[in-house]
Order: C-alpha cells, then sequence, then structure tokens
C-alpha cells in the first residue's frame, strides 16, 4: 500500500480518542519508570552489594549509585561488609545482633566438662565481620548457624584442655586467645568468607549446686594470697634492715680484728726491736726498760717514800706539804 501525502488533508483530527493517547504515554511513562527502577540501586556506606545474572554470581558492587540489568535478569543482595556483627553464647541480650538467637534449650551450650573432670558453666560472645561476601552468601547454606556451631565445638575443645581453676581463675585469657585461633582456622576450613574479631568470656561459674562451696574455696584462697603477701611486705621491711645492721656488724669487727691485728704487729716489731739491743747491751738495755717502767709507773702513784738501801735507822719525815708550809 503507498502511502499518499494528500490523504492528510482528508484526515479529521476530531476523530482521534485522545483518553486512549494519554493512556498509552501514562503506560510508557510508567513502564520507562519501571524499567529505571528496576536498573538503578544504591550499595550502602557499610554495605557491599552482590550481583547474581540468571542466579549465577557475576560481581560484587562497591557503596555508591549503581545500576543492573531490569525485570530480574540481575538481583543484588546485601552484605554488611563493615558492621560487626556478633554472637552470644548461654546467654542473651538486647543489644545482640540476632536477639532471637538465644532459646531455652540453648542454656546447655553453656555447660562445659574440663580437663580434670569438674563441671563449669561458660557464657562467651564472637565477634566478627563478613570479609568474603560471595562466600558467605553460597559456599556454606546457611553461615551463621554454621559459626555458631564450630564456636561451641572450639569452645568445648579449649576448656576441655584445662583444669577447673584455670576456666574459672587464671586461664581466662588463654582461653580466648586460644579459642579465636581455632574459630579462625576452622572458619577459613570451611570457607565462610568472615573474620573473627573476637572472643570474649563473659560469666564462667561452677554449676549451681557447688557454687556456693566453689565460692568459699575461692575467697579461702584470695586471703590466703592476702596473707602471703602482708608477710612478704614484713619480710620485704625487715630483711633488708636486718641485712644492713649485720653488715654494719661485721664492717665493724673486721675493723676491730684490723686494729688488734696492727697493734700485735706493732708489739712484735717492739718486742724485736728492744730484743735485738738487749743481745747487743744487756745492762743498758735491762737500765732502760727498768727506767721507761718506772716512768710509767711512778706518776701514778699516791705519796711516794724513797728509802737508801744503806739507811740504818729510822729516816724522820717533815710535813712539807702545801697546807704545812702555809700555817705553820
Amino acid at each position: 500500500m503507498k502511502f499518499d501525502p494528500d490523504d492528510w488533508r482528508d484526515f479529521d483530527w476530531r476523530d482521534i480518542d485522545w483518553n486512549q493517547v494519554r493512556m498509552l504515554w501514562l503506560g510508557a511513562a510508567f513502564l520507562l519508570v519501571l524499567v529505571v527502577y528496576s536498573c538503578v540501586y544504591t550499595v550502602q556506606a557499610e554495605s557491599e552489594g552482590v550481583v547474581q545474572r540468571f542466579g549465577k554470581y557475576v560481581r560484587n558492587a562497591e557503596p555508591g549509585l549503581r545500576f543492573k540489568l531490569p525485570f530480574g535478569i540481575e538481583r543484588v543482595s546485601m552484605v554488611p561488609v563493615k558492621r560487626q556483627l556478633k554472637q552470644e553464647f548461654g546467654f542473651g541480650s538486647a543489644n545482640a545482633t540476632n536477639p532471637n538467637q538465644f532459646s531455652s534449650e540453648q542454656t546447655l551450650e553453656r555447660g562445659m566438662v574440663t580437663g580434670d573432670l569438674n563441671a563449669a558453666t561458660v557464657e562467651w560472645i564472637i565477634q566478627y565481620r563478613v570479609r568474603e561476601p560471595e562466600l558467605y552468601l553460597f559456599k556454606v547454606r546457611n553461615p551463621d548457624s554454621t559459626l555458631r556451631a564450630l564456636s561451641e565445638s572450639v569452645m568445648r575443645t579449649v576448656v576441655g584442655d584445662r583444669t577447673v581453676d584455670e576456666v574459672i581463675t587464671v586461664g581466662r585469657q588463654e582461653i580466648e586467645a586460644d579459642a579465636l585461633i581455632q574459630l579462625q582456622q576452622l572458619v577459613d576450613k570451611y570457607e565462610l568468607g568472615l573474620s573473627i574479631d573476637q572472643v570474649q568470656l563473659k560469666n564462667v561459674n561452677p554449676p549451681l549446686p557447688v557454687q556456693r562451696s566453689f565460692n568459699e574455696v575461692n575467697q579461702a584462697q584470695q586471703e590466703r594470697e592476702q596473707l602471703i603477701n602482708v608477710a612478704n611486705g614484713e619480710y620485704n621491711k625487715v630483711v633488708p634492715r636486718a641485712s644492713g645492721e649485720a653488715e654494719q656488724k661485721i664492717q665493724a669487727a673486721e675493723g676491730y680484728a684490723l686494729k688488734r691485728v696492727n697493734e700485735a704487729e706493732g708489739d712484735v716489731a717492739r718486742f724485736n726491736a728492744v730484743m735485738t739491743e738487749y743481745v747487743k747491751a744487756p745492762e743498758v738495755t735491762r737500765q732502760r726498760i727498768y727506767i721507761e717502767t718506772m716512768r710509767q709507773i711512778v706518776p701514778n702513784l699516791g705519796k711516794k717514800i724513797i728509802l737508801d738501801e744503806s739507811a740504818s735507822q729510822i729516816l724522820p719525815l717533815l710535813q712539807l706539804s702545801t697546807d704545812s708550809t702555809k700555817n705553820p
């Protein structure tokens, strides 16, 4: 059929149904909006989009405004890769990542057996992030439940390698560190796409029937440690002082011994010198020793009476003291 331009002159525009035209335009606009809406999506700052085409993973989408094929050809799943997630074991709190994760049946997960065959109730949390979104979504059917099972298994293993005293008192930090390492190894082995940031023990107690007795034992141990610390303090205060006094006395004794040795050596030297002179001139040396001895003795005597060996009668004595001369 050949188009004739003159046919437009015979066309009556009044015959057009403008309502249908408007409906067609509205339909086209709605279709365009639907296409744009199905093509454009936004990835939030703390998330990462995982794009699937006909159900197959094709790429990751960074935060911002992004585009995809419309009408369900490509689908996007948002994964919070920058948000720290948390799971709680043996208890539940309102600010948990999944508030419904705790139930009355899960109280069994906190009951554990230690390496010395004692029982303990252990409550703990794990904090983690999604490191590889594609593995987190597609490698394991339910990664959160799998992570929960792995965490419980690791904690039972770590607690089972230690005594009840280590679990409840001194070994908490070591348990947390070992559990973190082992849990991360299992997460990598099963390709969950997660990064474990922290394993933290919360309440660790003996079972309720023996908790009172355990608390009494623990209190006794604390009192024992306190007494030991007090005794060590007294020891550190008294022993250094006694050591100082002993050292002082030792030094004084050594000084006295040195003094006596020096005096004895001096006496020996003087005796040897006198002996040498005595051998040379016995009479002279004997007379000198006598004179020196009398010089030391006579000043210490009181009244002195000197007699001549040749005197044959009593020697009359005169009162020649100072008082008698002043008062005749």
